[in-house]
């Protein structure tokens, strides 16, 4: 079996899947990529089991075959090379590949690729298109707050349910939730399903920063991503996710209203001075004014800051997690946002003061107990 391609093509075509790869697979045979070819039509494959993606590309080839072929050792080969084209030789009876390009000559061995797992097909399934931006919109606006607790696995991925009027986001750790929803995205039955991070990330990755439709399926166990010749299929995540909707408190009368970049590059000041362990930064609103402090007790740190605000409401002093704060205010797209208060132990929420579009964001982050320092 031989075949030529361009190298600078096929590493963009490698790296692009690479990601699923991991180090230490439960099959050693994972470590490799799958080449098959079939009518000039070379398809390659990563997989680690519960995740695969794939790529096709055109390529110079006389006789169809398949061939497992070590995937650290070529991709290093290909980032050494400068753009070129190369030819591959493969004898399918000894699984020896021999790599020829203007610069020489690279010999390496793969396996038999009847050896690697088969990549299960989503049969029976239900199907919802949506654009690459939405989709890139919705990841990065949840992913960061799903659960690294794998006692708890429904949250160690992102809740999607769809519905005829819309599609909806979420993901929570138990201090922190968020809800994305896009009423642009619809489908004509309702669904949900939970989708592992890993997959995300892989997906976040790999989006075309040009718009692009993106073709999801999904049944049951599986859910498949189809754009610009990369397939995605991941196994979805079988467990029951925790009933959000409850969990958002629906009477929190307090507001205040601030300009995004002064609040969040104010917490990034006050962060600094912060205990290291607990991340506790104080705000105390009183009428139109917020104070913004925290304290280290153990290095005798501290520091203040104060802001200008509009405040609805009874005055407040309220404890938060500082790294959850800056990290959900810097993924809300606006000049303005609105945090909704209620009392010093009950959930804060954080949404924009003026909603955009076809999207809704609301972010909800649980409060930590007050030091008593003044």
């Amino acid at each position: 079996m031989k075949f030529i391609v361009n190298s600078s093509y096929l590493l963009k075509q490698l790296s692009a899947i690479n990601g699923v790869i991991t180090t230490n697979p439960v099959v050693p045979i994972l470590e490799n990529f799958l080449f098959e070819i079939t009518g000039g039509t070379l398809t390659i494959t990563a997989s680690d089991l519960q995740t695969s993606m794939m790529t096709a590309l055109e390529v110079e080839a006389k006789e169809d075959g398949s061939i497992a072929v070590p995937a650290k050792i070529l991709l290093e080969t290909l980032r050494n090379l400068p753009e070129q084209p190369v030819n591959f030789t493969i004898d399918e009876s000894t699984y020896s590949i021999e790599i020829s390009s203007d610069n020489g000559r690279y010999k390496l061995s793969g396996e038999n690729a009847t050896d690697f797992p088969r990549v299960p097909t989503v049969s029976d399934g239900y199907s919802v298109n949506m654009s690459s931006d939405i989709l890139l919109k919705a990841i990065s606006n949840t992913i960061f707050a799903t659960s690294n607790d794998e006692l708890r696995p429904a949250m160690t991925g992102v809740f999607l349910k769809l519905d005829e009027s819309s599609a909806t986001f979420v993901a929570t750790d138990s201090h922190r939730l968020i809800r994305y929803r896009r009423v642009d995205v619809v489908s004509d039955m309702a669904h949900s399903m939970i989708i592992p991070r890993k997959a995300l990330t892989l997906l976040k990755a790999t989006l075309p920063t040009e718009t692009t439709n993106v073709a999801v399926e999904f049944n049951t166990s599986n859910a498949f991503f189809d754009f610009n010749r990369i397939k995605m299929i991941c196994r979805l995540i079988d467990e029951r996710y925790p009933d959000y909707e409850n969990v958002i408190p629906a009477d929190n009368q307090n507001n205040m209203i601030i300009g995004k970049g002064e609040f969040l590059s104010s917490l990034k000041r006050i962060a600094i001075y912060a205990n290291k362990t607990t991340h506790q930064v104080r705000l105390k609103i009183t009428g139109s004014e917020l104070l913004i402090s925290s304290e280290d007790l153990d290095f005798s740190n501290e520091a203040s800051e104060r802001l200008v605000c509009e405040h609805e409401g009874e005055d407040i002093e309220i404890g938060f997690n500082a790294k959850f704060l800056i990290e959900m205010i810097g993924n809300i797209n606006a000049d303005q946002i609105t945090l909704k208060l209620n009392a010093p132990n009950r959930a804060g929420l954080l949404v924009p003061s003026t909603k955009e579009g076809s999207e809704d964001i609301l972010m909800l982050v649980m409060p930590v107990m007050l030091n008593n320092y003044v």
